[in-house]
């Protein structure tokens, strides 16, 4: 389970970057490193970040519902 959680949020982390340079740049890396937007790559990159952001509200409910405010089983 630990593992599953560092490998989330290390794709979160690489979406939040992108979604950043997207706001200043108007610059998507994640679609100019696999081909552009549309390609398989890029939507699968797409798709693993949504995944893992949606894995994430896990461990934060289970640390939220104990009462635990501190996120660090990581």
């Amino acid at each position: 389970m630990r593992a599953i959680n560092i490998i989330t949020l290390i794709l979160l982390i690489i979406g939040g970057i992108n979604w950043g340079l997207m706001g200043l740049a108007q610059f998507d890396l994640v679609a100019t490193l696999f081909g552009g937007p549309d390609s398989a790559l890029s939507r699968i990159v797409y798709i693993l970040v949504g995944l893992s952001a949606l894995w994430q509200l896990i461990p934060l409910f289970q640390d939220l519902s104990g009462g635990d405010t501190r996120l660090d089983r990581y």
